[in-house]
């Protein structure tokens, strides 16, 4: 089956008939996000996200904000950029710390994080893309905790990714966080079904 970049209005459930598979689906997904999440040093994880995920997404949020047809298009506008479009990963980063006071800390040191991640494999380097939404760096210098970020691959690097037990290192160049690591084989054989 071909690889899924778009969720049209066609691909949304009814809330009832949501509600009735909510918990089933719920088990599915989690096993779907199991190899699609790889932490990166201490605080930061990577979710790649994917026509599933997304879907899942726009479904939890219409289930809980209850906006009906009126909140779709936008759940759609929202959601949809980060499904990968056939050359490309997407992830949805967040900083984790539960201590608000250190979060902020953490935070305010941060900014251009969005800029500095990176993917190494087979002697190919891959600069991540910070989602163009909304600037997640605020002018004086402080991150948000969550980042979109679009990594973009050619063909010869897609198929480099894809060969078994290719090692591909993942992390952040920035001064104030410069953790990476190795991106367990499972992640990486998951993440290569989001190439079409």
């Amino acid at each position: 089956m071909a690889t899924r970049t778009e969720i049209t209005r066609t691909d949304i459930m009814p809330i009832e008939e949501f509600s009735a598979i909510r918990k089933d689906k719920r088990g599915e997904i989690s096993a779907i996000k199991k190899n699609r999440r790889v932490e990166i040093g201490p605080v930061a994880t990577a979710y790649f996200e994917n026509y599933d995920t997304m879907w899942w997404q726009i479904h939890e949020m219409l289930f809980i904000e209850k906006g009906g047809e009126d909140q779709i298009p936008d759940e759609l506008a929202a959601y949809n950029p980060l499904i990968p479009k056939g050359r490309e990963l997407v992830c949805t980063i967040m900083f984790e710390i539960d201590d608000p006071v250190r979060r902020a800390n953490f935070l305010a040191r941060l900014g251009g994080v969005e800029e500095t991640m990176f993917l190494e494999f087979a002697g190919e380097t891959i600069v991540g893309q910070p989602e163009e939404d909304v600037d997640r760096t605020t002018a004086d210098g402080k991150a948000s905790s969550v980042q979109f970020i679009h990594l973009s691959f050619t063909d010869e690097q897609v198929e480099k990714f894809r060969a078994p037990g290719t090692q591909v290192i993942i992390g952040f160049r920035h001064p104030q966080y410069g953790h990476m690591t190795v991106m367990p084989e499972a992640s990486r054989a998951a993440l290569t079904g989001d190439f079409s």
